[in-house]
Parts: structure tokens; C-alpha cells; sequence
């Protein structure tokens, strides 16, 4: 029967005492040797003597005899390939061709290195090199690609393919590497037995199948037995034995696996597998050993401090498996998620004691213990990569120092003796550099931080190198303001003073948000920057951020001192008012084919009306299917602009305006999906312009505009529609592909129109912006829309039956056609449903053209192509002669101008080829030829050249409206008068001026070189541009000579002469006062420089309009003025309080001198009398403020002189011991320090010093013989 004592540590003292004098002393011994330097042997050990011959040759015997032999790393192999295995016969290739490409493809892919060779039998062998891993891998690659595959099956049970492929198919590939095979097994989902195996013969039949009939047959010899026995969990350490040893034993002799549950598994099962027999004699010492463990153990209960638990159990739970090797008693611990500190140990009663002890001495073998030391020098004890913290841990391994981020203490575990030596190393570690070492906290906004650091951390770096010091600045993302300096005393000040100094700096400087819209973004910074390039130079102190365009934002950043940031903020809100006042936009809509007579010739009527109104007006694009013109500006000047642009409209054609009313609630309705309603009636009433009120206003008014029959009819489709959607609306979808939308249509809209007016409904089309290009929506009553419906799906019918036809064209003709990639015959196809028309092959004389698509389709088609055919041959051509220099210019961009030419006017225009080197009179060709020579003599010298002659084809009318159009553009040059001192303004910086003003006036201006010194600037442009740039330019020379002139009168100059010891009261503290002076009478006030001794000290200058200078000249005369009234006192404050008044960064005398307006002057470091203060002010107030510091003097006084008591009872600090010079790397018994070898050596001696290439006597050295 078990009892249970229940004993304590106090119980157990006389164990636990006996056990440290025993650790006591072998600590004595071990410090002990390891304070005597080591003999020289220790420290270089002899190399082993060279055996006298290698039979008798021993295993060196000393310290390098633990030098383990290091094996080659590189193998060679030689593989054989029989002429009938192989794949490449040809004798003739051998070397080259695809078994070389194998061969290299090899080498690269396992890194093992071959060489190829022919044996007489013509088999193949092949040399491998390489470490053995990338030779085992190249030989498989050899045998799958050089050699000739065979194949075999071999059937093993699916339930022991498991066992063949082994854990992560690591068999599997062991196995297909040794043998050079490749062994194909089935899936698991496959029902199927059987193992391919794919290689050489040699390899199928000598290895892959005795290797797998081998495993088989074991695994069908491997009958095993399996049982289980339940134990309890406590007694299973026993039957484990200590490390495992008996269990071990156990499996050993009966050939039985014992698998015993780890302590952390509650199980009580023991599983026995193996054969029957043994099994069961395992299972029997197993139950043997728990019945007589169960018969005579007892149990004890102790309580151990829950901290100690670790330690009784050990690393790895070694120590547990120690106190069972020595006693036979298992230590059973609680989890370590349970309170309890229980510990129960089970065992023989005789031994429980002795486990006892051990258990104890387990517990109190270990220790911890804390150092107390700043936290912000724990980095500088563990030192840089751990340096310092490593010498203590290499000394003592045992020992764990723990470092708490943010305390005050490190934290030392380990046994008693270690801890306490580590714990002594630390303390002076500790105590040097709180010696040596100081740290400052400064709090700095972190918004500045950033600014500290500098670009790549250039300032923090200059210094930390320069003052000697650790600045720790926190990361962005705490949002801390606390900056830690740490490091030489003196040199934390002077950093600390610096920081603080560039932080003051910085927190003058203002940052302001100003919220601009993002689309005037880009209007501010200007083509390359040159508008914010322009802000910046004006306002050179303040930095500008705007926001990354991607962001979205509004908000644009300026930083720098307040005054500049207040000027930059006014300057860019004005601009920005500006930018917003000229950015009112409206859209006129002007039916397309009056765009060019708005435009005018060489666009003379939009340049007056843009310079006249000082709009911007954008025409869309000639390609383009929208008719809007988008005038912006001023709200007046675009209504301007507005109304002369629709009085053009007006006088061409015969354009009435039509106000209808419908109600606000149907507009949505009528204006359709993204317009589609609205956009079908304008284009059926012949494209007139419905303009609905705005959403929101409340009006029910409809603006229709346009011809005046095209107007009623939309008036009477939009009032139909209108009362439709009132009453009742039917709509129905219909599907047609897009290339027959057109021919559905018709020629301007006359198909549509039919269906419309048969049957009442409304058809709408997808627009090129719909993303159904196949939807049809037919709108209107249901009786409408369903007859128009059936009209348009019988059109649709007839469209998909395809017919063939064919008409006869003019071979001259073709070409018209077929050119610029048979841009024609596309146009035809989009108008006609997609038609497919054919022209016979260039070569073939044939007139025959074919047509194939819908019926309608390709008699509209044909119908087409005839009148084509009759403009054709309507046509004419002329020629117009510009000469050669102004063809690029009358070109345009990329062709542009021209292409606009032959848009407007349908017709062809051909430039002649570029004459680059005219020939001279004397060539060759002409002497040969005299007629030639001779026209060119007696010809008319006015004929145009060939070069010079533009060939226009087409109809004769549209032709000679064509060559008005290219004269027009032709450019003419003009001069104008500058003075020639304004031409750099004119240019402007890098030529930004000039660049604006051809922009702008679309002409080239052309300035003289400075050194011809020449008034004259050249004009360049179209006669339509030439007069805007004129007037343009001169007004720029009116705008700079008033600049100049303005700039005289700034220049004026005042000088005021002021005592220069009120210079500093002038200019204020950070300047401040003077800063004011200049901003409020916008003048330079120049103070002398005190360096300078050629400058009178008293004079003060300053610059500006003459009576802004005057108003500034009072303002210092007023101050200069109260300063003559203030007198100076000396007052006697004694030294020690200083600091006091002084206050934390100078708050407190700050505080005090703006109290009573005075100026405190404190005596510098080393001055002849350090109690004496300087007060500063108005009599009355100088005499308030000394009162006020005697009383202050008189409280710190008192507690100085309370400190300096307690003083005398503190422990003085101790001062760092001298440290002795380092004895260097010290041995014992060295050679030099034997009694014959006091003596230096003989540097003459050959002997101790051979000469090279000299014989010497030889000499039996401690090395061994000389080889």
C-alpha cells in the first residue's frame, strides 16, 4: 500500500548545504585554471612525426589526431553502351550532331562533366566526372537518351506499393537512380497491380528486378503482430527506463518495436509490433515490470516553487531522466498551465529520500538575479553585434541575460556561481559607462523630423560623426516627438544645442494648405513647370508640394517662413480666382458645314473673335461627328463670343429659334439613355440643336434652333413624343448587324424616314458610343411598333439574302478606287450594309468589277460607284505655284493642313519632289545638250520652277477654291522695332517669353544676335496672325519699359544713422522686428556688417520707394526713440540660481521679461564677475523686475544651500581605477623562456637564420624531419 509524506525544503537544508560546498569548490578549481596561462604545448601543439614507412605507420596520437581525412568530392564513372543499344549509329557524326547537343544539354543540366569514346566493338563509352550526386543523375540522363529503352511489368499487391515508393518517394527515386530506370506506379485511384519499369536491359534485368522481387519478398515474410497494453501513465517512466535505456534493452533482445506514449500524450496504451513470439515475450517483461513497480513503489509529495519546476526537470527533460538513472524514482511534475507546485515523487521508499536531495538540488541549482542599469545603455553593454554581452556567455554558457525593452534592469538565470560572476562583470560594466556616458531628450514635433534626418540622412549623419554621438529619432509611424541623444557628455550638448537650434529653425517656418482644384493644377505649374518655375523665383524661400496627380487631391502644401508664405499664398489665390474667373465654359452647338466659315480664311474670323472676346474656343475635330464648339473665358466674354458665333450661323443660313414647354418631369425621358431619343429626332429633322434646361432649375422651356422647316418638324416630333410618354409608351428591341444599320437608314435617312411615316413609331439607332451596336428600339403606340417592326425585320430579311452581280468600270478608272488601301471601296461598304466589292488584279486588262451582299445593298452600292465614275471624269487639273521653302510650313504638323484641304474640298493635291542641290550652269548634261543650255538662256527667267508647282485635281470649282486655300497659308515676314536692350526680356529665361508669344500668335519670332546690336525682331507667320503678334509684341516692350521704369523708383536709397548698440533691439529676436518693418513698407533695410571695418558701424540703408523709405526711416526712429528713454541696471544675483530664472530653454526669464517688458542680460561663461545681471528697460519697469529676481534669488537660494548640506552625508563618487597595460597573449614553458634560450638569438647565425639556396647542417627540429 502507498503513504504519502509531505515534506519541505527547510526539512532538506543539511542536502542542500552539503551540495553547494561541492559546487563551491569545483567553481574554485575551474576559476582557478582558468587564471593560469596555458603551457606552450596547449597552445601550439607539435605536428605528428612522419612514420618511418607507411606498414608501420600509426594513427597519429595529440590534438590533430581529431582531424578527421577529408574524401574526394569528385568520383569517375565509365558507362558502357553496346552497339546494338544505341540510339546514333551514324560513325560519320560522331562528335557532332544531336548525341553532341545531348551530350552538352547534360553537362549544363547536372554539372557533371563526359567524354565519349569509340571501343572497338563500335559500342559507345562514355567517361563521367563530377561529385557523386551529379554523376549518379548524368548516368540516368545517358541511359534514357543515348541508349535504346526496353520495358518490363512486375506484379506486386497494391498494398505493398506503398512500402516500394517510401516516405516522400524517396525509395522510389533512390532506387530509379541506382538502376538508371525509370519505374512507372499506378495511382492509388487505379485498380491495377502492376509496376512498369522502363530502361536498358542490363538495368531491368540485373537490378529493377531483383531489387523489387527482393522487397516483395520481404514485405511477404514481414508477417507482423500487433498488441496493445494498457498501462498506467505513471509507471510508464519505469518501464521506459532512464533516457530510454530499458525500453531499449527490451526492443533489442525480443526484436520487438515498443512504442511508449511521450509524457505530453495522455495515453495509457503500449502498442508491441512485431513477430508473434518475441511479441509476446516483450509484452510479458513488460507486465512483469509494472506489477513489481506497482507491489513496491510509494510516493512523496513536495512542494517547489513553481519558478524551480524548469529546473528540476532539466533541458530536454534530462534531469528528470538523471534523478531516475540514480535513484530509480520518477518525478512526476504538474502541467505547466496548472497552478499547483506540487511534486510527486514515486519509488522505492529506501531511495525517495536520496531523490529527494537530488530534486532540491535540482531546483536550487539554478538562480535568478537582476542588475539594475538605464535602459537606454543596454545597447551599449551588449555592444555592437553583441561583442561585449559574447564575452560573458563564452565564459559562462550557463548563464541566460535577458534584456526587457523599456526597463531599468537586466535579468540574469542560470546556476548560483555563474550568475553571481556574470552578475559582478555587469555591474561594472554598468557603472564605466553611466561614468562615461550621458543621453539628452529633447522633444522636437515630428512633423520636422524628416527635415533633421536631410536627404539620405546627410544632417543626422554630419551630426553624429561630428559631435560623437547616438541620435535616435523615432520611426514615422509612432508619431513620437521624443528625440534621445546618448553618448560623450560634452558632445550630447553640443548635439542636443544643435537639434534644438534646427528644430527653432524649422518651427518659425509656417506650412500652409491651400485647396486649389486638381484640373488647375496643371495650369499653375505650366508647360515644363515654367508658370510654378516663375512662383518659385519670386518666392524663393517657400517650397511648393503639389499633389500627385493619381491622388485625387485638392490640396497643395507651402512651407517657409510665415511672412514669404503669407505673400505666396495671396500671389497663388489670385491666380487661382483668375484661373477660375477664365475658366467658365459654355457649348455652342453650330451645325457642322458652317464650322468653316466661323473659322474663315486661314482662320481669320475665330482669331478676331477670340482676341475681341479674350476666349478660348474649341472647334472639335473635321473627323469628328460633333458639332459643339466649347467657348471658355470670362462668364461676359463667353456669352460674347456666344452670341457673334451663333450671328454668323444666322446670316449664312436661315436658322429660327423655338421655344416649346413640356413639362420638367417627362425631360429625362424624352432625352433618352445617354441621349439617345434626343439625338434620333435632331438627326432625322436635319440635325437642328434641342437644348433642354438644366436639371434641378425647375423650367419647362425647350430650346429647338435651326432651319425653319427643320425646326417644326422637331417641334411637332417633340410634342408628339412628349404626349406619348404622357399617355402611353410601347417599345420593343430588335437586333440587326451594324453594316446593315446604314443602308436601313439610307441616304440621309430617306429608308427610316418611309417606315417612320407609314407607320407613326420612332426608330432609334445605336450611336458609335452605345456598347450594343446591334439594338434597335422602335418607340411609339403598340399598333405603330408593332407594324414597324415587321416592316424592318422583312428590310432585315432581305439584307441577309446574299446575291452576286457585276458592272463594268474603266481600268483607268481602278486605281481611284484601290489606292491608300482601298479607302473608297471601305466607305462604300459602311454606307451600303457591308457590300463586298472586288476589282480585277492590277495587270489583268479586264473591266469587270463584282459586287456581293444584300440585293438593296448592292444596287445602292452600284448606283454609287457610277457616280463616282462621272466625277472622275469631270475632273481637271491645275497648278498652283508657291515656291519650295514654304511647302512644310503650308503642310502643317504631320500633314495636317493639307489633309483639311483635300477633306473640305474633295479634291487631290500633289506636291513636287524636293530639289535639294540645284545643278549648276556648267554641268555636264547641259554642255551635251545645246538647245537646253540654250532655253535656259534666252527662256524667261520669271517661269516657275518645277520644284515650286503644287498639282490640284478634281472639279474645276473646287480646285480653284483648293489653291485659294494653299495661298492663304503661305507665310509672310515682317519687321518690327525693338529697342535692343529689351530683346533679353523679350527672350525671356531659357527663351520662355519668346516660346509663349509663338504659341500664342502661332508665328516664328526671330531676335538678333547680341553682338550685331540690331532694334530689328522678324515676324514670321500667316498674314492672319502677323498683325495679333505685332500689336502683341509691342504691347509686351510697353509692359517692360514701365518695369524699368518702376524699377528706378524702387531704387531710391535712405540711410539713417543709428548708435550701433541699438542695431539688435532693431532687428528683434530671430529679426522679428525688422522682418516687420520690411513686409509692412515693402522696402531693404541693410544693416552694416560688423566684420567690415571700412563701413561706418552707425549706418543703417534703406531701399525703396522713395516714401515707402521715408515711412520705414520713422519706424526706426520711433523705436530708436523708447530706447533712448531705457536705462541699464546692474543687479548682483548669485551664480547658483541662474539656471533657476534662466528656466528650461529660457521660458521662465522670457516669461519674466515679457512681464515687465524689460531685457534680462545674463553674464557669459567666464566672465570676470559671474553674479552680475544686466536689467534693461524703462525706470519703473527695471525696478519691478529686480524686486522680482531678488525674491526669486532669495527661494532657490534656500534650497541651494539645503542640497549642498545633504551632500556632505551622500557617498562620494568613485573614481575609475587606472587600468594596468595589457600583458598581451601570455604562455608557459615556451622555448625562449628556457635558461638556455635567455640569450636573444644570433640574427648572424646561418643556422637560426638560413640564407635562401645555402646548405645547412641539418638539425633535428620540434617539427619533425625536413622533407
Amino acid at each position: 500500500m502507498s503513504s504519502v509524506a509531505v515534506l519541505t525544503q527547510e526539512s532538506f537544508a543539511e542536502h542542500r548545504s552539503g551540495l553547494a560546498q561541492q559546487h563551491v569548490k569545483v567553481t574554485a578549481l575551474n576559476s582557478e585554471e582558468e587564471n593560469d596561462p596555458p603551457t606552450y604545448k596547449e597552445a601550439f601543439p607539435p605536428l605528428p612525426e612522419k612514420a618511418p614507412c607507411l606498414e608501420t605507420a600509426q594513427e597519429p596520437s595529440g590534438p590533430w589526431c581529431k582531424i578527421r581525412p577529408i574524401k574526394a568530392s569528385v568520383i569517375t564513372q565509365v558507362f558502357h553502351v553496346p552497339l546494338e543499344e544505341r540510339k546514333y549509329k551514324d560513325m560519320n557524326q560522331f562528335g557532332e550532331g544531336e548525341q553532341a547537343k545531348i551530350c552538352l544539354d547534360i553537362m549544363q543540366k547536372t554539372g557533371a562533366h563526359l567524354e565519349l569514346s569509340l571501343a572497338k566493338d563500335q559500342g559507345l563509352s562514355i567517361m563521367v566526372s563530377g561529385k557523386l550526386e551529379a554523376v549518379m543523375k548524368a548516368r540516368k540522363e545517358i541511359v534514357a537518351r543515348l541508349q535504346t529503352q526496353a520495358s518490363a511489368t512486375v506484379a506486386i499487391p497494391k498494398e505493398h506499393h506503398r512500402f516500394v515508393i517510401g516516405k516522400n518517394g524517396e525509395k522510389l527515386q533512390d532506387l530509379e537512380l541506382k538502376t538508371a530506370t525509370k519505374i512507372q506506379i499506378p495511382r492509388p485511384d487505379d485498380p491495377s497491380n502492376q509496376i512498369k519499369i522502363t530502361g536498358t536491359k542490363e538495368g531491368i534485368e540485373k537490378h529493377r528486378c531483383v531489387r523489387c522481387h527482393c522487397l516483395y519478398k520481404h514485405l511477404c515474410q514481414d508477417k507482423r503482430a500487433v498488441e496493445r497494453l494498457d498501462v498506467e501513465k505513471v509507471y510508464h517512466p519505469f518501464i521506459a527506463g532512464p533516457y530510454n535505456k530499458l525500453v531499449s534493452e527490451l526492443m533489442q533482445d525480443t526484436g520487438t518495436r515498443i512504442n511508449i506514449p511521450p509524457p505530453s500524450v495522455n495515453k495509457t496504451e503500449i502498442v508491441f509490433t512485431g513477430e508473434k513470439e518475441q511479441l509476446a515475450q516483450a509484452v510479458a517483461r513488460v507486465k512483469k515490470i509494472y506489477e513489481e513497480k506497482k507491489k513496491k513503489t510509494t510516493t512523496i509529495a513536495v512542494e517547489v516553487k513553481k519558478s524551480q519546476h524548469k529546473y528540476v526537470i532539466g533541458p530536454k527533460g534530462n534531469s528528470l531522466q538523471e534523478i531516475l538513472e540514480k535513484t530509480g524514482v520518477s518525478v512526476e511534475i504538474p502541467p505547466t498551465d496548472s497552478s499547483s507546485e506540487t511534486v510527486i515523487l514515486r519509488g522505492e521508499p529506501e531511495k525517495l529520500g536520496q531523490a529527494l536531495t537530488e530534486v532540491y538540488a535540482k531546483a536550487n541549482s539554478f538562480t535568478v538575479s537582476s542588475v539594475s542599469a538605464p535602459s537606454w545603455l543596454h545597447r551599449f553593454i551588449i555592444g555592437k553585434k553583441g561583442q561585449n554581452l559574447a564575452k560573458i556567455t563564452q565564459q559562462m554558457p550557463k548563464v541566460h541575460i535577458e534584456f526587457t525593452e523599456g526597463e531599468d534592469k537586466i535579468t540574469l538565470e542560470g546556476p548560483t556561481e555563474d550568475v553571481n560572476v556574470a552578475q559582478e562583470q555587469i555591474e561594472v560594466m554598468v557603472k564605466d559607462l553611466i561614468n562615461r556616458m550621458d543621453y539628452a531628450e529633447i522633444n522636437v514635433d515630428h512633423k520636422f523630423h524628416r527635415h533633421l534626418i536631410g536627404k539620405n540622412g546627410a544632417n543626422i549623419n554630419r551630426i553624429k560623426d561630428l559631435y560623437k554621438v547616438s541620435v535616435r529619432i523615432p520611426p514615422d509611424n509612432e508619431k513620437s516627438n521624443l528625440i534621445r541623444i546618448e553618448g560623450d557628455p560634452q558632445g550630447v550638448q553640443q548635439a542636443k544645442k544643435e537639434l534644438l537650434e534646427l528644430a527653432s529653425r524649422m518651427e518659425n517656418e509656417r506650412t500652409k494648405d491651400l485647396i486649389i482644384e486638381q484640373k488647375f493644377h496643371r495650369t499653375i505649374i505650366g508647360q515644363k513647370g515654367e508658370r510654378i518655375r516663375e512662383i518659385r523665383e519670386k518666392f524663393p524661400e517657400v517650397i511648393i508640394n503639389f499633389p500627385d496627380p493619381a491622388h485625387k487631391s485638392d490640396i497643395v502644401q507651402l512651407r517657409g517662413p510665415k511672412n514669404e508664405v503669407e505673400k505666396c499664398t495671396k500671389y497663388m489665390q489670385k491666380m487661382v480666382a483668375d484661373l477660375v474667373e477664365n475658366s467658365f465654359s459654355i457649348s455652342v452647338p453650330i451645325f457642322k458645314q458652317f464650322h468653316k466659315n466661323i473659322i474663315g480664311k486661314g482662320g481669320a474670323n475665330i482669331k478676331k473673335i477670340r482676341e475681341e472676346s479674350n476666349t478660348k474656343i474649341d472647334l472639335p475635330a473635321e473627323n469628328s461627328n460633333s458639332e459643339t464648339i466649347v467657348i471658355t473665358g470670362k462668364r461676359a466674354n463667353c456669352e460674347a463670343a456666344r452670341h457673334r458665333i451663333l450671328a454668323i450661323q444666322k446670316e449664312l443660313a436661315n436658322i429660327t429659334e423655338v421655344e416649346v414647354s413640356i413639362p420638367s418631369k417627362l425631360h429625362n425621358s424624352l432625352i433618352g439613355a445617354k441621349g439617345r431619343f434626343i439625338r434620333s429626332i435632331m438627326e432625322e429633322c436635319g440635325g437642328v440643336h434641342i437644348h433642354f434646361p438644366t436639371e434641378g432649375s425647375g423650367s419647362d422651356t425647350v430650346t429647338i434652333r435651326g432651319p425653319a422647316q427643320d425646326v417644326e418638324k422637331a417641334k411637332k416630333q417633340l410634342l408628339h413624343l412628349a404626349e406619348e410618354k404622357q399617355t402611353k409608351s410601347y417599345t420593343v428591341d430588335l437586333r440587326a448587324k451594324p453594316e446593315y444599320h446604314k443602308f436601313l437608314i439610307g441616304k440621309g435617312g430617306g429608308n427610316i424616314r418611309k417606315v417612320r411615316d407609314n407607320t407613326g413609331a420612332r426608330i432609334i439607332f445605336p450611336t458609335s458610343e452605345d456598347k450594343d451596336q446591334e439594338l434597335i428600339t422602335i418607340m411609339g403606340t403598340e399598333e405603330a411598333v408593332k407594324e414597324a417592326q415587321k416592316e424592318l425585320e422583312a428590310l432585315i430579311k432581305n439584307l441577309d439574302n446574299v446575291v452576286e452581280d457585276s458592272m463594268v468600270v474603266d481600268p483607268k478608272h481602278h486605281r481611284h478606287f484601290v489606292i491608300r488601301r482601298g479607302q473608297v471601296l471601305r466607305e462604300i461598304a459602311d454606307e451600303y450594309g457591308g457590300v463586298m466589292v472586288s476589282f480585277p488584279r492590277s495587270g489583268t486588262q479586264s473591266d469587270k468589277v463584282t459586287l456581293k451582299g444584300a440585293k438593296d445593298c448592292v444596287e445602292a452600292a452600284k448606283k454609287r460607284i457610277q457616280e463616282i465614275i462621272e466625277d472622275l471624269e469631270a475632273q481637271v487639273t491645275i497648278e498652283c505655284t508657291i515656291p519650295q521653302k514654304f511647302h512644310r510650313s503650308i503642310m502643317g504638323p504631320k500633314g495636317s493642313r493639307i489633309q483639311q484641304i483635300t477633306r473640305d474640298y474633295g479634291v487631290q493635291i500633289k506636291f513636287p519632289d524636293r530639289e535639294e542641290n540645284p545643278a549648276p550652269v556648267a554641268e555636264p548634261a547641259v554642255q551635251e545638250n545645246g538647245e537646253e543650255g540654250g532655253e535656259g538662256k534666252d527662256g524667261d527667267p520669271s517661269s516657275p520652277k518645277k520644284c515650286d508647282i503644287i498639282v490640284i485635281s478634281g472639279r474645276r470649282e473646287k480646285c480653284e477654291a483648293a489653291r485659294e486655300a494653299l495661298q492663304a497659308l503661305v507665310p509672310v515676314t515682317i519687321e518690327v522695332e525693338v529697342p535692343f536692350d529689351l530683346h533679353r526680356y523679350i527672350i525671356g529665361q531659357k527663351g520662355s517669353g519668346i516660346r509663349k508669344m509663338m504659341d500664342e500668335f502661332e508665328v516664328n519670332i526671330q531676335v538678333p544676335a547680341p553682338e550685331l546690336q540690331s532694334d530689328v525682331i522678324t515676324i514670321t507667320g500667316l498674314a492672319a496672325n502677323l498683325d495679333r503678334a505685332k500689336t502683341g509684341l509691342l504691347e509686351r516692350v510697353k509692359e517692360l519699359q514701365a518695369e524699368q521704369e518702376d524699377r528706378a523708383l524702387r531704387s531710391f536709397k535712405l540711410t539713417v544713422t543709428v548708435d550701433p548698440k541699438y542695431h539688435p533691439k532693431i532687428i528683434g529676436r530671430k529679426g522679428a522686428v525688422i522682418t516687420q518693418i520690411r513686409t509692412e513698407h515693402e522696402v531693404n533695410i541693410q544693416f552694416p556688417d560688423k566684420d567690415d571695418e571700412s563701413q561706418a558701424q552707425d549706418q543703417i540703408t534703406i531701399t525703396g520707394y522713395e516714401k515707402n523709405a521715408e515711412a520705414a526711416r520713422d519706424a526706426i526712429m520711433k523705436i530708436v526713440g523708447e530706447l533712448e528713454q531705457m536705462v541699464s541696471e546692474d543687479v548682483t544675483l548669485d551664480h547658483r540660481v541662474h539656471a533657476r530664472i534662466i528656466g528650461a530653454r529660457g521660458k521662465a526669464i522670457r516669461k519674466i521679461m515679457d512681464e515687465f517688458k524689460v531685457d534680462i542680460r545674463f553674464p557669459q561663461s567666464g566672465a570676470s564677475d559671474p553674479n552680475c545681471v544686466t536689467v534693461t528697460g524703462l525706470p519703473e519697469n527695471v525696478e519691478e523686475a529686480i524686486d522680482h529676481i531678488l525674491n526669486l534669488e532669495e527661494e532657490y537660494l534656500a534650497d541651494v544651500v539645503d542640497n549642498e548640506a545633504m551632500q556632505v552625508y551622500m557617498k562620494p563618487s568613485s573614481h575609475e581605477e587606472s587600468k594596468a597595460p595589457s600583458k598581451g597573449f601570455v604562455v608557459r614553458d615556451a622555448p625562449w623562456a628556457t635558461v638556455n634560450n635567455e640569450k636573444a638569438p644570433d640574427m648572424s647565425s646561418s643556422e637560426d637564420f638560413p640564407s635562401f639556396g645555402a646548405q645547412v647542417a641539418p638539425k633535428t627540429l620540434p617539427w619533425g624531419p625536413k622533407r
